[in-house]
């Protein structure tokens, strides 16, 4: 009885098992592949140059590469047909997720299984801090049978739908919450955890041009010392638009050294975000007329902002009625752009701003920013 305990223990530590019964996977290998290419659906798909992601790429000149020029997208691991890797595409929210579940088992194997079943979900993660014991939120969830309770000992291809489901946000990459949309398949087992194997499915919604899109003009400055008005051509713009605008030096007692504008996007996430941002355009103002709960909600809110682009525009000091012309190319910022999203679901919300900062020789800073509206006009 004691020479038997040895070869229990390695018995159970090489094969995995317990009594007879699999804990791993029993070899079953699960491949999840989306049909439609930007070949036969132009207008639905979009081939991505790279995964979007919340960071600044430090190759500015990355971003100015046309999509023309560019050879191929890049090619990511993923659950291609053949097992290799694939392009990273884009849906419109328009398209119906449609494919195909590949179920192999390897040769003289068989797993027996109480049912197979797709499930795509639309979900938006956040991080800790900003949320309430609700680290996830399904706005999608949805579920289909592809096989009843059976076994498997071969190779099965099982096509599978979901049509008409209405994708209302975009597929987002922040910092402290995502959004994203993905189907999984589950192979469901007595007494077992299920074998799942999951496909993420990025969406980009399209949008239409603002009916009011009114130019942006402002005067700031200080009182005898520096009085300055810029102007921006309009507030909202598509991701590949073009800035346009002018500033011009109405009065100049103090020595400047150079000029700078930079593009800022800020995150906010967290349960409350809605009246956050109410809070924020009114400028903080009424301070101890907010209710007890508008604060807490406040105290939830976690807010995260980055720098995208900044170039100089001005070097040495400006006289009274120069003119200096502004001119940026949003295609050509290094990172991932998103449209202007508000109070999403009441959990997240995304802003840009352009800010305007001036240094003096004493290396003083005088900074003016300005909301703009990004909105997509194109996948991609």
């Amino acid at each position: 009885m004691v020479s038997n305990r040895p070869l229990l223990l390695l018995y159970l530590t090489n094969s995995q098992s317990f009594f007879g019964i699999p804990v791993g996977t029993g070899g079953l290998q699960i491949k999840i592949h989306l049909t439609g290419t930007p070949e036969s659906h132009p207008d639905d798909i979009f081939y991505l140059r790279h995964r979007p992601s919340w960071k600044v790429r430090k190759n500015v000149f990355t971003a100015l590469k046309s999509h023309g020029i560019s050879s191929a997208p890049t090619l990511a691991p993923g659950s291609h047909s053949d097992g290799g890797p694939q392009r990273i595409m884009v849906y419109s929210c328009n398209h119906d997720t449609e494919g195909e579940v590949t179920l192999t088992m390897p040769h003289g194997k068989k797993l027996d299984h109480m049912g197979v079943q797709v499930k795509f979900f639309g979900r938006i993660d956040m991080e800790a801090g900003a949320h309430e014991g609700r680290p996830h939120y399904d706005f999608v969830s949805l579920s289909k049978e592809l096989l009843p309770p059976g076994s498997l000992f071969d190779t099965r291809t099982i096509p599978f739908n979901f049509r008409g489901v209405e994708k209302i946000h975009e597929s987002y990459h922040g910092r402290n919450v995502s959004v994203k949309y993905f189907v999984r398949v589950e192979v469901q087992r007595q007494w077992l955890p299920p074998i799942t194997q999951e496909h993420e499915v990025l969406v980009q919604i399209p949008g239409v041009e603002p009916s009011v899109n009114e130019p942006i003009k402002m005067e700031v400055g200080i009182e005898d010392c520096l009085h300055i008005e810029f102007e921006y051509e309009k507030r909202c713009y598509h991701l590949h638009d073009v800035i346009c605008g002018k500033i011009n030096f109405l009065l100049v007692r103090i020595k400047i050294k150079h000029m700078e504008l930079a593009v800022i996007r800020r995150e906010t996430s967290g349960e409350g975000v809605a009246m956050s941002a109410v809070m924020q355009s009114a400028g903080g103002g009424g301070g101890g007329s907010g209710t007890t709960g508008a604060k807490s909600d406040m105290q939830n809110i976690v807010t995260e902002t980055q720098t995208l682009l900044k170039y100089e525009i001005m070097d040495g000091a400006p006289v009274k009625g120069e003119l200096i012309p502004v001119r940026l190319f949003l295609r050509g910022i290094p990172a991932d752009v998103t449209p202007t999203y508000h109070a999403e679901n009441n959990r997240f919300a995304v802003r840009y701003f352009l800010n305007l900062v001036l240094v003096d020789e004493e290396d003083r800073r005088y900074f003016k920013q300005q909301e703009i509206i990004l909105w997509r006009k194109n996948l991609g």
